[in-house]
């Protein structure tokens, strides 16, 4: 935990975040909406690939900035039709913001957590890139997956690139919810895999993504056996005390050098 205190730690890049030869035209977007409008752009997110007339069966996994860059690169740089971006999940359009964010200086970090605007549970499994905005000095939420098509379908009015508070819930927010018994277990989760187990596994993810770790051992959680789905007086007291300290990550300024 050191780090966070030590250096700007939310400024500089992680393994997955690292764009590499391409740190130049990431930062060429001063515009956060300009910047969302260009990753939908090169991004499908593969399980709204048929709403986009693709049918093709698409990868799911998440790839470093700087490999993603590079099948962008081959593919036409920008503005590709839906059959050639390259294919992904809400949290490769988190990186890519996240990626781009930290290059312009602007501390930012990508977060596991439930969103309210998706049918399949009122808190549905997502990814979003959280920024720290000065001028308000305040944390705020950005999901750049929300291209115009995808607004219109869910019939989301909000400004995606400032995320209104309830529509995203970080997995820390989620759990202490739960907890507080001012939501069911089973409002939470991925399509049909939903309940406790399942707001543990986005616990652990998001306190891996706040140390730069965007993926985990937890993304493995579709081969979770059901015994192991059952939370002990133990878990529940560790998931406690990580939901304490994640929530508290948003709410105050970025990490930054004591000198500074």
């Amino acid at each position: 935990m050191t780090d966070y205190y030590r250096t700007p730690y939310y400024q500089t890049h992680g393994t997955l975040t690292e764009p590499g030869r391409f740190a130049a035209p990431l930062a060429a977007f001063s515009d956060l909406a300009g910047l969302c409008a260009f990753i939908q752009g090169v991004v499908i997110h593969s399980d709204w690939a048929a709403a986009y007339g693709v049918t093709a069966d698409l990868s799911r996994e998440t790839l470093p900035v700087a490999r993603r860059m590079a099948l962008v690169e081959a593919a036409g740089r920008r503005d590709l039709p839906p059959e050639r971006r390259t294919p992904g999940t809400c949290r490769d359009f988190a990186l890519m913001t996240c990626s781009a964010l930290r290059e312009r200086g602007v501390p930012a970090r990508v977060r596991c957590g439930f969103a309210s605007y998706f049918p399949a549970n009122p808190f549905e499994d997502h990814w979003v890139c959280e920024y720290w905005r000065p001028d308000e000095s305040r944390w705020a939420l950005a999901d750049a997956q929300l291209d115009a098509m995808q607004r219109e379908h869910l019939r989301v009015a909000f400004d995606p690139t400032d995320l209104p508070a309830g529509t995203f819930l970080n997995a820390g927010e989620a759990w202490t919810m739960w907890r507080a018994g001012e939501a069911e277990d089973i409002a939470f989760g991925h399509g049909d895999a939903t309940g406790a187990w399942f707001l543990q596994v986005n616990l652990m993810r998001d306190l891996f993504a706040l140390r730069k770790q965007e993926t985990s051992d937890w993304d493995a959680w579709r081969s979770i056996p059901d015994p192991d789905k059952m939370l002990d007086d133990y878990a529940l007291t560790v998931g406690d005390r990580i939901a304490s300290a994640t929530c508290l990550v948003g709410h105050g300024p970025p990490p930054v050098s004591p000198s500074a």
